[in-house]
C-alpha cells in the first residue's frame, strides 16, 4: 500500500518532463491528470508519440493515411488541453513496433532533444490479469521497453549512437522514469484538481471514443468518464488523495 507523499506525489517539481507513448491518446488515457498538474505547476512537458495510430479504428474503408491525419490533429488539440505545446511524432506504422535498436536510437534522440529530468512512458511488462489484454497492446510494451533502453545506458553514453553527437545531441542523465501502473503502482500522484482536465482532453479524441458502442457514442463516452473517476478515486484512497494516477517510479540519479 503506498503511502502518503510530501506534495500528493511530487517531491520535486523537473524543469522538463519528457512523455514517449506508442499511440495519439496513450498520454492522455495513461497519466493525463498527471500532465495537467505538472504544467500548471510550471513543468515543459513534451510529447512523444511513435506511431502514426493508423490501425486505431474500426472502418478498413478509411484510408490510412487519412486516419493518421485525423489522429495526429487530435493529438495536438489534447495536448494543448493539458498545457504541451510540443508534440513530435515519429510516425512509425501502427502495430509493427518491436523494441530493436532502431526504435532505441529514435527515442534517445527525442531524450537527448528534450533534455528532460523526467519521462514518463508505459509498461515494458505484459500483466496477467483478467481483462487486462486490450491494455497491454504490444505496441505499448514496445515503447516501454525500448523507453528503459533509451534512457539507460544509450542516452547518457557518449559511445551509443555515436551520430547523434554530429548534430549536437549531447548525452543526458534523466533522474527519474514514472511507468504508467493502473494496478500494483508503488508511486501516487494526487491529481484531484486534474480530473477533469484529463477527459476534456480525452473527449479530443473522438475518432476512438466512441468504440465501445457506435451506435450510441453518448452512452459509450459517459460510461468511459463514469469508469475513469472511479478508477482514479480508488487509485488515490489508499493515500487520502481524491483521485491518483499511480506508476512504477524509478530512481535513475
Amino acid at each position: 500500500m503506498a503511502e502518503a507523499e510530501p506534495r500528493g506525489g511530487l517531491e520535486w517539481l523537473p524543469e522538463r518532463v519528457l512523455c514517449v507513448c506508442a499511440h495519439p491518446d496513450d498520454s492522455e488515457f495513461g497519466f493525463g491528470a498527471t500532465v495537467a498538474r505538472l504544467t500548471a505547476e510550471g513543468s515543459e512537458v513534451t510529447y512523444v508519440v511513435v506511431t502514426d495510430g493508423s490501425q486505431g479504428g474500426e472502418d478498413p474503408a478509411i484510408p490510412d493515411a487519412d486516419l493518421a491525419a485525423t489522429r495526429e490533429a487530435e493529438q495536438r488539440a489534447a495536448a494543448a488541453v493539458l498545457g504541451v505545446h510540443e508534440v513530435h511524432f515519429l510516425g512509425l506504422h501502427d502495430g509493427s513496433l518491436l523494441p530493436d535498436l532502431s526504435l532505441r536510437r529514435l527515442i534517445v534522440r527525442e531524450i537527448r532533444r528534450a533534455r528532460p529530468q523526467l519521462v514518463l512512458t508505459q509498461s515494458p511488462a505484459r500483466a496477467l490479469v483478467s481483462g487486462r489484454i486490450g491494455v497491454d497492446h504490444p505496441d505499448h510494451l514496445a515503447v516501454g521497453e525500448a523507453t528503459l533502453e533509451a534512457v539507460y545506458p544509450d542516452a547518457r553514453n557518449p559511445r551509443a549512437f555515436r551520430d547523434l553527437l554530429a548534430d549536437g545531441l549531447e548525452p543526458v542523465r534523466v533522474e527519474e522514469v514514472w511507468i504508467a501502473a493502473p494496478q500494483g503502482g508503488d508511486h501516487l500522484v494526487d491529481v484531484s484538481g486534474f480530473v477533469d482536465r484529463k477527459l476534456q482532453a480525452l473527449a479530443c479524441h473522438k475518432s476512438q471514443i466512441t468504440k465501445e458502442g457506435p451506435a450510441r457514442p453518448a452512452v459509450a463516452w459517459t460510461a468511459l468518464q463514469t469508469s475513469i473517476r472511479e478508477r482514479l478515486a480508488a487509485a488515490g484512497e489508499p493515500a487520502g488523495y481524491g483521485a491518483a494516477e499511480s506508476f512504477r517510479r524509478l530512481v535513475m540519479r
